[in-house]
């Protein structure tokens, strides 16, 4: 991979020049005070600002087709029908749709995501073939009795081999679905097993009020999150997703744990499941919040921008303080604070950072005012001022376009017939 020079490039309100080279930042000075290598791909960035790469702390990917499937149902049934239609994947299937998901997120300007589904290999192949980094691994769930469970231990050690002899530069997880969906013998071999292999733990943690309300009952008035904290689970290596429904002790055990929470707002509201995320009360508790899409099944896209701005304006109404969750926390919910729960050097622009960085066209009527930079990009621009991306030090688009994306699309569409 040659060094890449971007040219004229805004920089936290300076004009500047970037030199990019194996995968790093390596040097940020001010315009015309640096030369590019002879070997450099120079790229002109006049009238463009770089931003860090963003970070989907929560996705599904592989549910880039199947969104719009199952709308205007409550969650419960929303989820049988999902857990139904799962039943008829195949690693095809999962191929090709997570490529399309991985389409959507270059172009929304994710440069990392974390992924919870099923015949993980494959979408850590689509996502290294399209350059950009998933965090990802088995999914342990109850199916199958005593003999179904022994061999997803066994399944879940042979594929952490695999994937550690492949090393594709994808980050190695162990995914634990829920409480609800995974008994306690098991969640306690994916923890030991996680903490063994020094893996992230991701789980999905009090979404709904319904499954607080269950969790209560099965386990002698213990929360999702006391359980879990029972079972010796939680800690700074954990990624709990969603943690809608919270009581001051779930948030103070998730604080003083130094879990990373992972608020999935528009994906919550349209299936109803809350809107009350405690972001101020778990900041200030220690925990590290983050921000994700969920799948596309239940939030219809997986364009992080759009999340950002939805998850400000909610906390601003149900607190009724427009100053809850400013511009500048909002932004490291979606970039470095992803990137310190996934451990690594990425979500700023930095020397010395992971070159995973965000051009982006300001020469629109959406920055044509005196109001700040991230102002204008959260709540007036959309993701399609996002000009080109650049991941792991690698343009993985430029000028909107994506290598492939035709044949993605085409290819994706004769997926569409195995689950109608």
């Amino acid at each position: 991979m040659n060094p890449l020079f971007l040219k004229n490039i805004r920089v936290d309100d300076a004009l500047s020049d970037i030199l990019v080279s194996d995968g790093l930042i390596r040097r940020i000075r001010p315009a015309g005070e640096m030369l590019p290598a002879q070997e450099a791909e120079v790229f002109d960035c006049d009238g463009k600002t770089a931003l860090p790469g963003l970070v989907n702390m929560h996705t599904h990917a592989a549910m880039a087709l199947m969104r719009g499937i199952q709308e205007d149902v409550a969650f419960d049934e929303w989820l049988a029908e999902i857990w139904r239609i799962e039943q008829k994947l195949d690693e095809e299937f999962i191929y090709h749709s997570t490529r399309v998901a991985v389409l959507e997120m270059i172009k929304t300007g994710t440069t990392t995501f974390t992924d919870q589904y099923w015949y993980y290999p494959v979408t850590a192949r689509a996502a290294h073939e399209m350059g950009i980094r998933p965090a990802l691994g088995f999914v342990v769930l109850d199916q199958g009795g005593p003999s179904g469970m022994e061999r997803q231990k066994e399944d879940c050690i042979r594929q952490f081999e695999e994937a550690k002899a492949i090393g594709d530069g994808s980050l190695p997880i162990v995914n634990c679905h829920a409480v609800y969906s995974v008994s306690e013998p098991m969640i306690l071999w994916a923890t030991e097993f996680a903490r063994k292999n020094h893996l992230k733990f991701h789980i999905h943690v009090s979404e709904t009020a319904g499954e607080v309300r269950d969790c209560k009952a099965r386990h002698g008035g213990l929360s999702p999150v006391e359980y879990l904290d029972r079972l010796g689970v939680l800690d700074d290596q954990v990624i709990a997703a969603h943690c809608m429904w919270l009581s001051d002790e779930d948030v103070r055990i998730l604080g003083e744990r130094k879990v990373n929470v992972v608020h999935n707002i528009n994906s919550n509201l349209k299936l109803a499941s809350g809107h009350q995320f405690r972001y101020d009360d778990l900041r200030d508790a220690g925990a590290n919040v983050c921000i994700g899409t969920d799948g596309c099944a239940s939030s219809n896209n997986l364009d992080m921008v759009e999340a950002m701005k939805t998850a400000a304006l909610i906390q601003k109404g149900w607190r009724d303080d427009p100053k809850a969750l400013p511009l500048h926390e909002l932004i490291d919910c979606a970039t470095i604070h992803g990137a310190k729960a996934l451990g690594i050097d990425a979500g700023r622009i930095a020397k010395g950072a992971i070159a995973d960085i965000l051009i982006v066209d300001t020469d629109n009527t959406f920055f044509l005012s005196p109001g700040s930079f991230l102002a204008n990009f959260i709540y007036s621009a959309h993701s399609e001022c996002i000009d080109s991306v650049v991941a792991g030090g690698k343009l993985v688009m430029r000028g909107r376009v994506v290598p492939g994306e035709k044949e993605i699309l085409a290819e994706a569409r004769k997926m569409l017939s195995k689950i109608s």
